[in-house]
């Protein structure tokens, strides 16, 4: 789990598009605190910090504390609005968060040892069915990506998620199957001979 981080806000008195114009202007951004049975708190928050932690990753998967009207409080960031043009923050949800806090939240999946893959060695292409995984887990432990091992994978195999350890009572929300993760395929190529060769095993047959 990547380390927190802490983020410092002001309470927002107005709400709308002329307002939220007016924080862009002056370097924040509108936000809203929401979750937990309690009233939705409607904040202003850094633009350059929010900016910064969306692209440098692991926004989605990191507890945040929220300093605004003397209070502290822990935030997970659930989503964020970005301008469809230029791709900058425009607002940001957080949902409160305790110890005992379960959530659902889309968790990176990452690939290591693709050098020891002998499918990948042989010009075997990685073809990533999945490049995120939705878990239930712990507010205070959620991972900051999930491992595949590559190691020894031949073209034609397949990495389902049960080969993804997991952090403690994590368990992914499609549960109904073992889903594919991964798969290695085979190049281009090899596809193309391996088409051509059966496109003349039927002729063969059809002459006999």
């Amino acid at each position: 789990m990547s380390d927190n981080f802490v983020l410092k806000a002001d309470l927002r008195s107005r709400v709308g598009k002329g307002s939220s114009r007016e924080l862009r202007r002056n370097g924040q951004i509108p936000a809203v605190i929401y979750g937990d049975k309690q009233e939705p708190l409607a904040i202003a928050v850094p633009y350059k910090e929010i900016y910064y932690k969306i692209y440098g990753g692991g926004f989605k998967t990191t507890i945040a504390t929220i300093e605004v009207d003397g209070k502290k409080i822990q935030v997970l960031p659930k989503d964020y609005q970005l301008d469809p043009v230029r791709d900058f923050p425009l607002h940001v949800d957080f949902l409160r968060v305790s110890a005992k806090s379960v959530v659902t939240v889309n968790v990176p999946v990452h690939f290591k040892n693709e050098e020891a893959a002998p499918g990948i060695k042989r010009g075997g292409v990685l073809n990533v069915v999945r490049h995120e995984v939705e878990l239930i887990v712990a507010a205070n432990a959620i991972p900051d990506a999930l491992e595949v091992d590559l190691t020894g994978l031949e073209i034609g195999d397949t990495v389902h998620f049960s080969a993804i350890k997991l952090p403690k009572d994590a368990s992914p929300v499609i549960q109904d199957r073992d889903f594919t993760i991964a798969t290695i395929a085979a190049p281009a190529g090899l596809k193309s001979d391996e088409n051509a060769e059966g496109a003349e095993e039927e002729a063969t047959k059809e002459g006999e």
